[in-house]
């Protein structure tokens, strides 16, 4: 389906240095497969993806050939791309969501749009019922396509991203980090929801699809993936059977074994392949410990506890004091009900939840980019009473990409980060 040969892309910086993003990557990704490239931030996988679908800068430069069948990409021009490729024969979940959807129109118009272009669906009832299932495949709540895209969190900004790249049946799927934002169940179904994408048969020709899966969630690729590709400064290292590389033998290469020994063993079991050889595997019978006397306790991560009194004792008023907070995007449809929060002087609090509850609607409370329907919002004691959309001097706030988006409030005197 996909054959990549000798791909590389160099950037033309000025004073005429280049810079080598992805150099000779080759690979194949078969009709009813899905290959994983994994690797570190900033290695060049999106810059791959980008290259296969043109959507490189003006001043990146291409060798090599990407042939998708008879058509190679890396030769198309614009106009071939544009009306035949994208969307049509290789669909795309982008790894920045929000930047890819219209700001100006909701989830529903851009869903029935794209089903009216890349379908024989017609008719307003019918391309609406298309929207809503298209929506459901994705895990998005219906209830929410009337919604624009900065009145979404970034996990729901993802399900609508991935929600659009699955209505075109195209043959060949990029999906650039679909996991990101998403809890652990909702990571799951989506991979799941991919792969069930490609092991159907499509309308056109009967035959499965294809899935090359940019990620850095490796337990999501063992998950659906049947090859594995590791990518280490713009060049892949090791290309392997997904069962052989998260089993045994195990990876090859020293980068792709480092990968697997950096997962934090505390929060979910370690693959085969990153155990120690010391370390029994998951059918061996576990050896009885050595009797030398009580184990010696691991060191906790956890940073030593404050005494109460640095807190909660404090004299000075907390730094943040939220009271009763609704807030929501419409009326009569609150997205936050009747939350209080405190943060004192001293203190860090953590905000938990699954994607869509309303984490990041309060933090924009919070920080004073959305004025709820009732509650107070007090700094420094203080309450606020005129919402300009202004942070005053003393709140610095860092967001993810859910508020680093066109069409979301002003930040002045915020730092946005992404």
């Amino acid at each position: 389906m996909l054959s990549v040969r000798g791909l590389s892309v160099r950037f033309l910086m000025p004073g005429g240095r280049r810079v080598a993003a992805v150099s000779d990557a080759r690979f194949d990704v078969a009709a009813g497969e899905c290959l994983a490239l994994v690797g570190e931030s900033g290695c060049g996988k999106s810059v791959l993806a980008s290259a296969l679908l043109g959507l490189l800068p003006g001043n990146a430069q291409t060798a090599g050939a990407a042939h998708l069948g008879e058509l190679d990409l890396l030769a198309a021009d614009e106009r071939t791309l544009a009306r035949t490729v994208r969307g049509r024969l290789v669909g795309l979940v982008p790894q920045s969501p929000a930047a890819h959807l219209t700001p100006v129109r909701t989830v529903r118009s851009q869903l029935e749009e794209t089903v009216g272009q890349l379908t024989p669906t017609r008719g307003r009832a019918a391309l609406r019922a298309a929207a809503e299932a298209a929506a459901e495949r994705a895990a998005f709540p219906v209830d929410h396509l009337d919604r624009h895209p900065h009145q979404l969190s970034g996990g729901l900004a993802q399900r609508a991203a991935t929600a659009l790249a699955l209505v075109g049946d195209a043959p060949l799927l990029l999906a650039d980090e679909p996991t990101t934002g998403l809890d652990r169940d909702l990571v799951d179904r989506t991979v799941d929801e991919l792969r069930r994408h490609v092991d159907e048969p499509g309308r056109a020709n009967g035959a499965g699809r294809g899935l090359l899966m940019i990620t850095h969630d490796l337990e999501a690729a063992e998950r659906i993936a049947d090859w594995v590709a590791v990518m280490y400064a713009g060049r892949i290292v090791e290309l392997a059977d997904a069962t052989d590389f998260f089993g045994v033998p195990g990876p090859r290469h020293p980068y792709s074994r480092g990968l697997l020994q950096a997962l934090p063993t505390g929060l979910s079991p370690p693959f085969p392949a990153c155990r120690p050889s010391s370390a029994p595997s998951r059918t061996a019978a576990p050896s009885p410990p050595a009797a030398t006397g009580p184990p010696t306790p691991a060191p906790s991560r956890r940073p030593p506890a404050r005494s109460p009194a640095t807190t909660r004792t404090c004299r000075r008023p907390p730094v943040l004091d939220l009271r009763s907070i609704t807030a929501g995007y419409a009326r009569n449809a609150p997205v936050v009900r009747d939350v209080s929060l405190t943060v004192a002087p001293g203190e860090a609090v953590g905000l938990l939840g699954p994607s869509g509850c309303g984490k990041s609607t309060l933090a924009r409370v919070a920080a004073l980019l959305h004025r709820p329907d009732s509650g107070t919002v007090l700094l420094d004691g203080a309450p606020v009473r005129h919402w300009r959309h202004r942070a005053p001097r003393a709140l610095r706030t860092v967001f993810g990409s859910s508020s680093s988006r066109p069409g979301s409030p002003p930040t002045h005197g915020c730092r946005s980060r992404t």
